[in-house]
Parts: structure tokens; sequence; C-alpha cells
């Protein structure tokens, strides 16, 4: 018996060996510097010092790191984003700096979802990547000129990898069926099952063999209906890649508006699940803090804000309780977008012209020869004056009588819009 068959079968069929490597043909071809660092022949000169593998979930990145590892004969160490932190970092460096020293061989450290990495974090590579204690192997699905720093990013080959077409699914299938490392011949499936799998797979070869998998176990002989049952614990349809991502934001967004406490929560939970950065939802959470609630509960964003700190720090699993409960908070607070409309009104304004000249007594006046120009006279301090307020003008001529904050009666909005209508009609 195959001492391996324990194994999910995605790691069964993990590719030993470069020529079997699907969809990357371009990037592995003879003298590329991924083709360089994965040949045994190729020297330490030679091959690039700290390379960058930025493409989709299940493109094969994961992969390419241990062929490095494997066919280079150099030691492997892989560390996950999500769970180390800066002193395993510096751990792994400096086991690698004794192992360079007193035996001669090189580390290869590979790390998965790098984009999760902080900003320390990253710091904290630099100077081995600099001075080659390490060779770096990075692996992200998001834009690395966004979500990894530009020293490192200088410093790095960045390599794009394609998402896998549907002839290279099929293949993956075949191979997956045959393969005494896979299913041995032992299960078969239909055309029609061959075809709902390749379009499920969303150019995934993980969830491909993940599902192949599954519908094994529910029949040997796999057809549409042994898929539909291998899926009927609620399949994910969820690409960070494409449409999806962008409509179950815009879904978790809308729902956090309309005060659906429970779609909020619904959409919050397929992000998770589907393995979106956590970072990325605490974003949109801190932008509808402001957006939908505002000052009909100024308290939102400073729980927004807090949430994202602590995302930050914790990470998952236990970020998606903090995640929930900025949720929660957003989706029940009472609603206003007056902010939004008026700091949109003012920006449209300023942009068509409407600037104006700023009054003499609120120019700059702390410079010599200001007075003499009549910058700063006259002007009142507020707080010399009871309840520290003072009538004077503040917006240009050109503006004057403009209102761009009307706020609603919403909430803690009702009460400045109270305080509001008493300013203005003093100010004028």
């Amino acid at each position: 018996m195959n001492s391996t068959q324990h194994l999910p079968l995605a790691v069964r069929m993990r590719p030993q060996r470069v020529e079997d490597v699907l969809g990357q043909e371009a990037l592995l071809k003879k003298g590329s510097p991924l083709r360089r660092l994965i040949d045994p022949s190729g020297s330490a000169i030679s091959v690039p010092g700290s390379v960058i593998l930025w493409g989709p979930a299940g493109c094969g990145k994961t992969t390419l790191a241990y062929l490095i590892s494997k066919n280079s004969k150099r030691h492997f160490v892989e560390l996950s984003a999500v769970s180390a932190g800066v002193k395993e970092v510096r751990q792994v460096v400096e086991e690698a700096k004794s192992r360079l020293a007193h035996e001669g061989v090189e580390t290869v450290l590979f790390i998965d979802e790098v984009h999760r990495f902080s900003k320390a974090q990253q710091d904290a590579l630099l100077p081995s990547v600099e001075n080659r204690f390490i060779i770096l192997v990075a692996a992200t699905t998001e834009n690395p000129y966004f979500s990894v720093i530009s020293p490192l990013l200088s410093r790095s080959i960045m390599l794009t990898l394609e998402p896998l077409s549907p002839d290279d699914i099929e293949k993956l299938i075949q191979r997956a069926l045959k393969s005494t490392d896979g299913l041995n011949s032992k299960v078969s499936i239909d055309d029609d099952a061959k075809d709902m799998l390749v379009k499920l797979s969303g150019h995934d070869a993980r969830k491909t063999l993940t599902i192949l998998e599954a519908a094994a176990g529910v029949n040997k002989k796999i057809t549409v209906k042994t898929l539909e049952q291998a899926l009927d614990i609620a399949y994910i349809k969820y690409d960070r890649a494409g449409d999806q991502h962008y409509d179950i934001t815009s879904a978790f967004i809308k729902s956090m508006r309309g005060s659906d406490v429970d779609a909020s929560l619904h959409y919050l939970a397929r992000m998770i699940v589907a393995g979106e950065d956590p970072r990325f939802i605490a974003r949109r959470i801190m932008i509808a803090a402001s957006e939908e609630v505002a000052m009909a509960d100024p308290l939102a964003l400073v729980v927004a804000t807090s949430a994202a700190q602590a995302v930050e720090r914790i990470g998952f699993p236990e970020a998606q309780l903090i995640l929930a409960q900025a949720v929660i908070h957003i989706a029940l607070a009472p609603k206003s977008n007056a902010v939004t409309l008026a700091i949109g009104q003012a920006v449209l304004d300023v942009k068509s012209g409407k600037d104006g000249t700023v009054p003499k007594h609120l120019r700059d006046a702390h410079y010599s020869g200001s007075k003499t120009i009549g910058h700063g006279l006259d002007y009142k301090y507020a707080h010399d004056f009871p309840g520290h307020f003072v009538k004077q003008q503040y917006l240009p001529d050109e503006l004057l009588g403009t209102h761009y904050y009307n706020p609603t009666a919403h909430g803690r909005e009702k009460h400045f819009s109270q305080t509001l209508e008493k300013l203005r009609s003093v100010l004028g």
C-alpha cells in the first residue's frame, strides 16, 4: 500500500518534476530565472536571490517552491504569513546563516501568503535577502506592488503565474484518475461530470482535486449527480481574482448600509471562508463607518479602526470575532450619508473653480512682515470669547452662504443638527 494514501489528493498529486507542472511553461523555459533556481546545475551566482511568485490560488506557487528546494538540494524552510511573526523569521535567518557558514548549504525560505506579513515582518527579511543568507521564495495572490514593501520588491524578481486553462484542468483530472499516487484507475468520471468539474474548478488545481476526491468518496463512478452530492456542503462560489470577489464585497457593503445584520454576517463569512485578506475586510468596514454611519454614530469609526488594528495583531482564526463585532456595530448603527454628500459637494465645487480667496484675517501671520500686508489682522481667537465661539467670516467671499453639511435626524446626528442650526443662525 502506498504510504502517502492518507494524504489529501492535492498533496499526493503535487508534481515532483518540472515537466509535470501545468500551465507555467513560459516561466519554466530553460535559462529563465525560475528554471535556474530549480536546476541543480545552476551556480549560486547565476540564480536570483529572491523571487516573488504572484498568481491566483491553485496555479502552482507552492509546487514551484517545493521544486526549487527538492531539485536544487538546498535546505527548505516554510513559514506561513498567517501564523509566523518577526521572532520566527529571525530564528530561521540565524539558522540559515549558521548552515551556510558550517555546512555550505543554502536555505530556501518559502513564505506563503506573504501579503499578510506586516511591514515589520517584511523589514526583518531585508538584510538576509540582501546578503544572500537565504533565498527567499514568496508567494502571494495579491498585487505585490500594493502588498509587498518597496525595498523587498526591488531586491526580488517578480514572476507572474497564469491561472490554469480548462485544458490544463482536464489534464490534471485525467492524471489524478490514473496515477498510482492518485486514484490509481479505481475511479472513473463521465464526460458531463468532467465538464462540470472543469467549470467548478475556477482554474484552481487544488480546488479541482479536492472536489474530485470528495466525489470519489461518494461513488467510484463519478456522474453529475455524484458531484452534486459531494458539493451539497454549501459550495462557496467566490473567487478573489474574479467577478465574485467584487459581487460579494458589494453585497457586504450594501447589507451593512441596509442595516441587515444577518446578511452582513453571511457575506463576511463567505469572504472569511474564501480566504480573503482580513486587512481588506477591515478596510471596507472602516470606510463603511464613515460612508454609511458617520456622525449618526461617531463611535462606529472608533470601533472599526480598533478592529482593524486588532486584526493586524491577532490574525485568523480569532480575527473573525473582531471583524464580526465591528460588522454588527456598523449594521445596527443609525445611518447617515450626510458626511459623504458634504465632502463630495465640497470637492466638486473646488474642482469646478469655486475656491475663492482666503479672507485676510484667516491667513498665516507667523512670519515677519505679515502684518504689513494685512495677514492675520482683526482675527478673533474663538477661545477668548464666551462659549469659545465668536462670529466672524470663515468662507471666501465667493462662497458665503454655502452649506455643505446637512445632518439628518438619525442617531447622534440629530444633536449635531440642532447645534449646527444654532451656529449657522449666528454665522449666517
